[in-house]
């Protein structure tokens, strides 16, 4: 049987790989860059945190599970930071956006 830590986990888990793919499809589905970047950031940074939590629920009160939180803090600080910094360069080098009149027909 499982018990509840594992439930919770896997649960957990399977939200951030969810949030992933989500990200994925919106960076291959958006029209520019600053919302393709959007998704990229928003996605991937509480996709990685989800899953890296539900791996240190898993693993329990242990010095795997301190690093998989330490990585989880990690990341959460360093990928908004990174997307903001790309995308505050390409705004800055004059990276066109999307237009309402670009609009594609269905």
């Amino acid at each position: 049987g499982c018990n509840q830590v594992t439930v919770v986990a896997v649960v957990l888990i399977v939200c951030g790989v969810f949030l992933l793919v989500m990200g994925a499809i919106g960076l291959l589905r958006f029209p520019d860059f600053y919302t393709r970047m959007h998704a990229a950031g928003k996605c991937d940074t509480l996709g990685i945190l989800l899953i890296l939590i539900g791996l240190a629920a898993y693993e329990g009160f242990s010095l795997a599970g301190v690093k998989l939180l330490l990585i989880a803090a990690f990341t959460v600080t360093t990928s908004p930071t990174a997307t903001h910094a790309i995308a505050r360069s390409a705004f800055t080098h004059n990276v066109p956006g999307w237009t309402p009149e670009e609009r594609r027909a269905p």
